[in-house]
């Protein structure tokens, strides 16, 4: 009988990345063909993006059926557009990256090694190409937020990771819940390992963040997080581990 390939979802946002779409949908499709016992799909998140980034999805799907084309009506922001992707996702193994080139599908096999033992995989820059300021305002956020949720992982900020599908139900959807993605991981009783992970600069477009986003706004969702994980609450059936 012929062997039944694992299906793993990569899903993606975008916003205003046209120069970007293309080139990381190549990466993606090159990673896979070194990985025979795996299907895969690209649910490509389109967060209401102004320029050409909905006409590149949309030419990429018409000549892949691998292709998947999400469009939100309006920019919504990273969170919405990553759990919306993963929500429509079909397979058993999701892999997230940034629509910006900066993160590496190179990754993949790694994670899912990884994936084989672990619910969620968080990938962290070991070395990062960024401005000071988004490296200064990211570590900070990091230790803060580690030192108040203790969470346990080093870079929440990393686009790069990798979870099973059974992850998917315990994310609350609110702005900026991708920095928190491993607290509610943990808070439901799931496990979690880190994995190092390449970072290119950005070559095509501009960061959608500034110091406001990554430092202010990120230790102000601290608030409500914690107040989050203290009352998080995960049903369990009898019988069930």
């Amino acid at each position: 009988m012929p062997l039944v390939k694992q299906l793993v979802s990569v899903v993606v946002p975008f916003f205003n990345e046209e120069d970007n779409v293309r080139p990381l949908a190549e990466r993606i499709a090159a990673v896979f063909l070194d990985l025979p016992d795996y299907d895969y799909e690209c649910v490509l998140v389109n967060d209401g993006s102004t320029d050409g980034t909905r006409a590149q999805l949309n030419a990429l799907a018409a000549a892949d059926a691998r292709i998947r084309p999400v469009h939100l009506a309006r920019n919504y922001g990273q969170s919405a557009a990553l759990v919306t992707g993963m929500r429509r996702a079909r397979g058993e193994y999701i892999l997230t990256l940034d629509g910006d080139l900066q993160n590496d599908p190179a990754d993949f096999p790694r994670f899912l090694r990884l994936l084989r033992d672990y619910d969620c995989v968080c990938g962290y820059r070991t070395a990062r190409h960024d401005t000071w300021v988004r490296r200064v305002s990211s570590r900070v956020a990091n230790v803060v937020r580690n030192a108040l949720l203790h969470d346990g992982v080093r870079d929440a900020g990393c686009g790069n990771k990798g979870f099973r599908r059974c992850c998917v139900e315990h994310f609350v959807l609110f702005n900026g819940v991708h920095r928190f993605f491993a607290v509610m991981i943990r808070a439901a009783g799931l496990t979690l390992v880190e994995c190092p992970v390449r970072h290119h600069p950005r070559r095509h477009g501009v960061s959608k963040y500034g110091i406001r986003d990554r430092l202010w706004r990120g230790l102000y969702d601290l608030i409500g997080v914690g107040w989050l994980r203290r009352r998080y609450v995960v049903c369990r059936m009898e019988g069930e581990e």
